[in-house]
Formats: structure tokens, sequence, C-alpha cells
């Protein structure tokens, strides 16, 4: 089975863990499963995220599944944190619409994967929480497709409430007694209950079908189907939604329905719907609390006492106290709020910004086991790097020596260096000195060794 997920947004509406860098799909707030695949570092923990989450229930249908991530390069560093290297990215170098993301990663699986014109793929997003019954049908889904005369197969998935929040798949049938399908946009309530009244289903925005049937449309309405032109040309290709280029408009299709578990989590209420548990972190509550959730990333405890229907959110980012209701309401406040990253997962490790001053910024760096930063230099700041834990290897202006707990490390501007973990990962604070200290003061070289 092949499978495109697609991977966008910065989640806002899921501040303070959320993030321009950090998306929500990947903040870890579900707990493993015992049978959990191997993934990622070996030391994440007993929480594992949305992207996480979805990478493994497929692979638990289908081991042999090739899966591929349309998503922007900010995101890249944290997938490979989070899924190892072996996964497929279509990095898209701007945002386009959804049609231009399913083309140029069609585009990458047929040119750069090698996935033959005739073979199906089915494509999807990264972050509902589902069961084990969806990766099933998306595996029947493409199996439909590529056996199917239809041109493209979607998932319609059955309300369990009359929603606005989604589009609808209506079945019609015509004055001869064809069957077909309609699509809607988001319907008020009492809409919405008429159409579930008449069978129709949310759009999942679920779709499967074979390269060749996109590589044609992407021809026909971006001007190539070749992955390199697209790629290069992406900021100039024609903004679009798949749905409105495509499945509106297509007769030849053929739609799965799945009545299991589905729910976009987009807000915090719906978040906190899907945790196992109340407090993730360090949090207490006293008995008089009701339906109170506490994710806490902070070093400090947090406690709640008499609160009804709140969520508690702490990060480097911010504290979020709210009324889950009121929390979906969140995006035009944190819009306001002008703020550097204060912590993302990098492909190497993760960093977290501890303090910052008028000259000088402090941030705590982790190391995976093995795994080291870019070879590069800073023209505008100093940098001294302190071991806290674990061992490794710094190599400074090509000079390389071996570093352990308690070690100092000091490099002036313009100094070429980097640092590599050992086998039991490396911790160090950063702390940065200059009168411009800016994450675009950075230059990278080929690797050393």
């Amino acid at each position: 089975m092949n499978i495109i997920l697609l991977s966008g947004g910065s989640g806002k509406r899921l501040w303070p863990l959320s993030n321009d860098i950090r998306s929500k799909q990947f903040i870890k707030i579900f707990r493993r499963p015992e049978h959990n695949v191997t993934m990622g570092t070996e030391d994440d923990g007993i929480y594992e995220s949305m992207v996480q989450r979805i990478y493994r229930q497929i692979k638990t249908v289908d081991p042999d599944a090739t899966v591929t991530i349309a998503t922007s390069k900010s995101q890249v560093s944290a997938i490979h944190n989070q899924l190892g290297t072996d996964v497929g990215i279509s990095v898209e170098p701007c945002r386009r619409d959804t049609f231009a993301a399913i083309a140029l990663a069609t585009a990458y699986l047929h040119d750069v994967q090698g996935v033959g014109e005739n073979e199906a793929v089915v494509v999807c997003p990264v972050d509902p929480y589902v069961e084990e019954g969806y990766f099933k049908t998306l595996r029947t889904m493409c199996e439909v497709a590529q056996t199917s005369k239809n041109s493209l197969v979607l998932m319609g998935i059955q309300p369990t409430y009359p929603s606005e929040k989604y589009g609808y798949i209506k079945p019609n049938k015509s004055d001869d007694g064809q069957s077909s399908w309609a699509f809607t946009e988001k319907p008020n309530k009492e809409k919405a209950q008429e159409y579930i009244e008449v069978g129709a289903l949310w759009n999942g925005g679920v779709f499967a079908y074979k390269l060749s049937y996109v590589l044609e449309k992407s021809r026909v309405h971006l001007g190539s189907s070749d992955y390199q032109t697209l790629f290069t040309g992406y900021a100039d290709l024609k903004k679009i939604s798949f749905d409105y280029a495509v499945v509106e408009q297509e007769t030849s299709l053929e739609v799965l329905r799945y009545s299991g578990t589905w729910k976009d989590l987009g807000t915090w209420n719906t978040l906190t719907e899907a945790m196992e548990e109340p407090i993730i972190g360090d949090g207490r509550m006293n008995d008089s609390c009701q339906d109170v959730h506490i994710i806490n990333e902070l070093g400090v405890p947090v406690l709640a006492m008499g609160l009804h229907d709140v969520v508690i959110s702490a990060s480097p980012e911010g504290i979020l106290v709210s009324d889950k209701e009121q929390s979906s309401y969140i995006r035009p406040f944190v819009d306001d709020i002008d703020q550097q990253v204060m912590f993302a997962e990098k492909s190497w490790g993760s960093y977290r910004v501890l303090d910052v001053e008028e000259d000088s910024m402090t941030v705590k760096v982790t190391l995976n086991p093995g795994h080291k930063m870019n070879y590069h230099s800073h023209e505008k700041r100093d940098e001294v790097w302190t071991v806290l834990s674990g061992f490794g290897t710094t190599i400074v202006d090509g000079m390389e020596q071996p570093v352990k707990v308690g070690d100092v490390v000091t490099m002036a501007a313009g100094c070429k260096h980097t640092v590599i973990a050992g086998k039991q990962g490396l911790q160090l604070t950063e702390v940065q000195l200059g009168k411009e200290i800016s994450v675009a003061d950075k230059q990278k070289y080929e690797w050393p060794l």
C-alpha cells in the first residue's frame, strides 16, 4: 500500500504546545501501547504524537506500506526526529493549497521513489484520531482504486452528529435512476441534519487513485507532471484545493463508508476528549475539579483546585488556562503574540530556550544517541557549550576533541563547529553571546570528516 500523509499547518489553536515549527501533529500526548513498533529515537518516552500514532497504526495494518509525508521544510526535522529516516518526504517549497501538494507528492512517488503510474495510492491527513478499522478501509480503498473502472475512490465518514465543521458527501439519484454523489460546503446545523437524514457522509479529505490519474490532472491544471519542474516552479503554481480541482469535477468515482472512530483534534476541547488520562507532566488537582485536563512541559508543578471544564497547558511558549469551549476561539489572540520559538525538535534531537537577555540567550540542547549537528558557524555571536550529561565529540575549526560531563567548549564568532553525541546521547547548555542573536545568523559547511 502506498500512502501520502498530508502534514501542514502550524496548529495555533493548540498553543502553547504548538508553534510555527512544532505543529499539533508533533505534540506527544497519547500513551504508547505495549506492542508499539520501534521508530524514531531510543528514548521516546511513554507518549507518542499524532504523526507517530498514525505511522504506527499504518505499519500495524500493513508492515510493508510505503509512507510519504507531504509537508513544509520547517517540519522535516521533526518528522525525522519522531519517525526516523526511512519515511519518504515530499517537501513543499511554500504553501499552494492541497492540489499542488498532492500533485507534487504524486510526482515524487513516481519520479523519485520509482512507483509505477498504474499503481494506486491513498491520500489522507496526518492528524485524525482513528482506530485500526480506518487503516483497513484505507487498504481497501487502495485495492479498489487499483482494480476499479472508476478514476477516484473517496472515504465517506459516517456522521455522529450534525457537524457544521465538515463538508458532506451527499448521495443523489437522477430521474432515470442513476446514482451519483454531490459535495457540499460546511452547512449550518439544520442543513447538516437534513443531509444526515438522506444518508450524507462527512468528507474527511481521504482519496485513492492510480498515480496516472493525478499525474494527468497535474499536466492539465499545472502544466507539468514532472517532479523537478513542479518543485522548481512551485511558488508560481495555481493555488487551488484538490476538492475543487478534482473531486467535485469527477463523475467516475466511488465512495467507501467508514463507520468507526474519527475525530479531528484541532482544538483543545476535542484534543482533551482523546486523552487517556487527565494529567500529563507535573500536575495535581483536588477532588472538586471536574473534567479538567493538565498538560505541563515545564519543570515546575501545576496545581488546579475547584475547576470545571478547563484545560491548563504549560510549555516554554507560554501558559494557557481556558474553559474548554472557549479554547476554540484562541487563534486571534495567539496571532497577536510575537515571540521567538522557544522549543523545537530537530533531526538530531531538540532544543529549549531557557533564558533570553538583551545580549545573550541560554539554550538547553539534547542530542539523540549517535546524532550530530550541522557543521556551521555564526558571524555575529560567540557560543559556549557546557556538557550536562552523556559524552561525545566536538569539532572546532577542524580540531576533534572528546567531551564529557562538566567540559566547557568556547567558540568565537566565525568559528566552524559541531558536536557528535555518543551512544548514550548528549545534553549541553549553549550560551549565545552577541548584540544580534538571530536564527538567520548561521552558515553551514560540508561535513569535515
